[in-house]
């Protein structure tokens, strides 16, 4: 299991002064063989967890923009979050270069129950920027949102959560799923859906 430490910021973080984690564990293709490489930073400050991800990808696929589209089919970055550690039940995140996004809740796909909160995208403030050899993604996840489903979260100093990071597009030129820690994978059944494969994350 990989371990890695969310920075404590106050307001908005230094990007430059938080360490990166690299989703390159990849699967049906090696990484040699698939021209998309992708990292994720993670922060906190008094509100919300800050999301930073961003991709080195070719031939972008951005054709979605509805509110419950499948953005997993687009090029995409996924955050998967079990906010208390010991509970399997977790929250993923998905957003494509549109920012439409897919929110869920559960403890796999077959009890998956997507969300739509009233605000929308207005909480999380998704914001997308497409650069020179990819795009990038920044958001925030409000502490009030988790604890609507986590009413004891608290993110302190030493505390853990599980997490796992992933990259995905389904139907882009080059098909290509990558996530940070490491996940069962046969040629007949895959998913991202396995909090109990999720890595280890501590708020520093």
């Amino acid at each position: 299991m990989k371990t890695y430490t969310i920075t404590k910021v106050s307001g908005s973080p230094d990007w430059s002064a938080i360490p990166a984690l690299e989703m390159n564990e990849s699967y049906y293709k090696t990484l040699e063989e698939i021209p998309v490489r992708a990292w994720t930073q993670i922060a906190y400050n008094d509100e919300a967890l800050l999301i930073r991800q961003w991709t080195r990808e070719p031939n972008i696929r951005r054709e979605l923009t509805g509110m419950l589209d499948e953005v997993c089919e687009d090029s995409c970055l996924e955050v998967f979050l079990c906010p208390i550690e010991g509970d399997e039940r977790y929250i993923n995140v998905e957003y494509n270069p549109n920012r439409s996004r897919y929110l869920g809740f559960g403890t796999g796909i077959p009890d998956l129950v997507r969300l739509v909160p009233e605000d929308n995208n207005d909480a999380f403030d998704p914001k997308v920027t497409m650069t020179e050899d990819g795009w990038e993604l920044t958001y925030r996840i409000p502490y009030a949102f988790i604890r609507r489903f986590f009413p004891d979260f608290a993110p302190e100093a030493g505390k853990a959560m599980r997490v796992n990071c992933s990259k995905c597009g389904n139907l882009t030129e080059i098909p290509h799923w990558l996530t940070w820690n490491r996940l069962p994978c046969t040629p007949t059944s895959f998913t991202f859906h396995l909090p109990s494969k999720f890595g280890r994350m501590i708020f520093g």
